[in-house]
């Protein structure tokens, strides 16, 4: 597969983790040194990658969805790309309080052997909107409950 699309696999691969907490999976689409400055959309700048892994799975997020999309790949070498990501996220908290942003994710990418990594990342937010005390009903769960509770199965 072209080098492209498996930037693009890695930033899937990204999100899916993210939002589904596994550890794992997200830590292994970083490089060990990655540098993510998360700055300016209200953060912190983290080096290194046990560094930004244990801050990401500190966070209180019950829910989230990340989405990513037009992306802009730039090959700047045999083993080296950039890339700007237009995204959106929504966020439910352990506190019940929501967010719902949309911005975009500047990253710089590095091939070591076969795989692409995320190298440096930056979050910048062009909009954030915080609601809520109790999340609205979602997917026709009822305010919270759907939090505490077993996850629907999913369908085929």
């Amino acid at each position: 597969m072209d080098d492209l699309e498996e930037i693009k696999k890695l930033k899937a691969r990204y999100f899916r983790s993210l939002d589904s907490k596994d550890w794992d999976v997200y830590r292994s689409v970083f490089a060990d040194d990655v540098v993510v400055d998360l700055r300016r959309a209200g953060g912190e700048l983290h080096n290194g990658i046990e560094n930004f892994v244990a801050y990401a799975s500190s966070l209180k997020i019950v829910r989230s969805v990340h989405h990513g999309h037009m992306p802009e790949i730039d090959l700047t070498g045999p083993a080296t790309a950039t890339g700007v990501w237009s995204m959106e996220d929504y966020n439910i908290w352990e506190d019940s309080s929501q967010n719902h942003g949309w911005g975009h994710y500047l990253e710089t990418y590095e091939k070591q052997g076969e795989r692409w990594y995320i190298k440096t990342m930056k979050l910048s937010y062009l909009r954030v909107e915080r609601s809520y005390d109790t999340p609205p009903m979602i997917a026709g769960a009822d305010k919270v409950k759907h939090l505490h509770g077993p996850q629907p199965a999913l369908h085929n």
